[in-house]
């Protein structure tokens, strides 16, 4: 093998590291980082990685007004997230529920349409019953858009229900945002070999080829028909009441920040945090705890 070759390889491997350790939960990393285990002892980068802990946290903080916000308004928010496999629309999506409360927060990740389904009005028609009611946020691990996307590009639908789609989709959003319900739609943006790295590792990583699927596999075959398609998507239902907003996505921590920092622009009012007291515990003279049964305790394996 030729020096050249062994400088790509060692660059692969590398990449390939970074990759599966920017998969890892945050508050995992850090631990990892307080035994001297970080991903990258390159100061620059330990350096980032501080900082975008204290960001997120920060973020975290501002998340939860805003979600105190809309139960106390009864607002009703969706969050659209789109874009290509492994984009990273999951991690996105776990930072910003982290800290939120999963009754007034919840996601909306729909499996493939069923035949009864594909027969549905646009798309759109199978989504309704999972937006928000009042006090709630909604986030879209992918939305109605599959038919813009996916089901245009794999032949799942006809010439003329994708043209239908783009008829009816900004008339619904329309409708919805007449109706009280506020919607803000991001795109994850990637490269096309970022796609292929993040691909690899799934691959290569057996905690992660489950989110690989044969309609992922054959996505990456067709990358310039997505591109053709998010195209036309973006060009034909960008509206004023419901823009589009495209997210870098290459680097995931980066573009986790910019878009939960850009999903503050919904116009809320923070109000003072509740004054909360812990009451006294009420004492019995003639209380007793009974001892649990020794076959009912979980054996201390650690």
């Amino acid at each position: 093998m030729s020096a050249h070759e062994m400088n790509n390889n060692n660059m692969f491997d590398a990449r390939f590291l970074q990759e599966f350790y920017d998969s890892y939960d945050e508050s995992l990393e850090m631990e990892l980082a307080d035994f001297g285990l970080a991903a990258n002892n390159d100061p620059q980068e330990m350096a980032w990685r501080r900082r975008y802990f204290m960001e997120a946290a920060a973020s975290s903080g501002q998340l939860v007004k805003l979600q105190n916000w809309v139960i106390r308004t009864g607002h009703r928010l969706v969050v659209i997230f789109e874009g290509r496999d492994a984009a990273g629309k999951g991690g996105v999506i776990k930072r910003i529920m982290q800290r939120l409360n999963p009754r007034y927060c919840r996601v909306a990740a729909l499996p493939a349409p069923n035949e009864r389904e594909c027969t549905q009005w646009s798309g759109p028609q199978r989504y309704v019953s999972h937006l928000p009611s009042a006090g709630e946020i909604v986030l879209f691990d992918r939305s109605w858009y599959n038919r813009a996307g996916v089901e245009k590009v794999m032949g799942f639908c006809s010439d003329a229900e994708y043209e239908e789609f783009f008829h009816s989709t900004p008339e619904f959003e329309r409708m919805l945002v007449r109706s009280g319900i506020q919607i803000v739609k991001y795109w994850i943006s990637i490269t096309d070999e970022e796609q292929e790295m993040r691909f690899l590792s799934r691959i290569h990583d057996p905690l992660k080829q489950w989110k690989l699927s044969p309609m992922d596999l054959e996505s990456r075959r067709r990358w310039e028909d997505y591109t053709a398609a998010k195209e036309m998507m973006l060009e034909r239902t960008n509206i004023s009441e419901a823009p589009w907003w495209v997210v870098q996505g290459v680097d995931k921590k980066k573009a986790r920040l910019n878009c939960i920092s850009h999903l503050q622009q919904v116009p809320y009012e923070a109000a003072e945090g509740e004054q909360i007291s812990l009451p006294s515990r009420i004492h019995h003279e003639n209380y007793a705890r009974h001892p649990v049964p020794e076959s009912m305790i979980v054996p201390d394996s650690y």
